[in-house]
């Protein structure tokens, strides 16, 4: 028995045409992409950016930052699809040019419309300016906060979210910082942060309640919602599909190298469990405070 479907010619070209009878097996027995193979190529998956407001940075970095001040002006505080926090609209007049540049910046709580914000070497420390770290004194709650100096602003950017500055060294001229994860981390103090915290704090407290409003929530993020399990799916569907109940049947554990459509579960996984019996870690005074 010979079926047909597409086969490449002498002229690298692809006809339609007949398969050998293995080969039509093959085709008939093989499984579906799965989900992680289809998310790769992007498409549908892709995030929905069309409507968002604008990138949230801080305003570039330039002379009058480095060696003074410059005052702008909060025209306006606006929500962004897809993002938890809101987004402040902040006027800078031009130090070169006689016009005004709007900058959109993640909102710090307690800022308002009229609000002054000085951004600079020499601004003072008050909620909503934006300053270098290292000017900053021990225990300061920041947001905002530059990777690398100049790259207008990296961390602590989610709704309720802030780092905290915890120590300098001026001869390297860097500061440590604690982020929202906990972890400590050695940046520049020629990095600038914004003072004070992210607005939008406790959003996440609030339950869902009913599926209608994840929905909505994922149409102005991307399509990951909602999410099927592998072991509901079927044998053609997912490496952990099908079976009288619902389980896995093998082990969940894959190996680094495998195939895509194979690679779900727990992968290249040094060990598997709960973890019971472990030593107690000891912690230096640097990382407590």
């Amino acid at each position: 028995m010979e079926g047909c479907g597409w086969k490449q010619s002498a002229m690298n070209v692809w006809i339609f045409g007949s398969l050998d009878e293995d080969i039509w097996h093959w085709f008939q027995t093989m499984g579906r992409r799965i989900r992680v193979q289809r998310k790769g190529a992007g498409g549908i998956f892709k995030s929905h950016n069309k409507h968002r407001k604008g990138a949230a940075q801080l305003r570039p970095l330039d002379y009058a930052e480095r060696h003074g001040y410059i005052r702008g002006v909060v025209k306006d505080i606006i929500h962004d699809p897809g993002r938890g926090a809101p987004l402040a609209i902040i006027a800078f007049r031009d130090p070169y040019k006689y016009k005004t540049v709007k900058s959109t910046v993640v909102a710090a709580e307690g800022m308002y419309t009229g609000q002054f914000v000085y951004c600079g070497s020499k601004a003072s420390v008050q909620v909503g300016n934006i300053v270098p770290v290292g000017s900053l004194p021990e225990g300061t709650t920041i947001c905002n906060v530059e990777g690398k100096c100049g790259d207008r602003g990296k961390l602590a950017k989610c709704s309720g979210n802030y780092a905290t500055v915890i120590a300098h060294n001026p001869e390297t001229k860097k500061t440590r910082i604690r982020l929202p994860s906990g972890a400590k981390k050695v940046i520049q103090s020629a990095n600038r942060a914004m003072i004070g915290l992210v607005a939008g704090g406790g959003r996440t407290d609030k339950p869902m309640l009913k599926a209608g409003r994840a929905y909505h929530k994922y149409k102005a993020k991307r399509n990951s919602w909602p999410r099927v399990r592998g072991v509901a799916m079927n044998p053609v569907e997912h490496p952990h599909g099908g079976g009288n109940h619902q389980h896995i049947g093998h082990p969940s554990t894959v190996r680094r190298d495998a195939s895509a459509g194979k690679k779900v579960g727990l992968i290249a996984a040094r060990r598997t469990g709960r973890i019971r019996g472990g030593k107690p870690v000891k912690i230096t005074k640097e990382e407590a405070v």
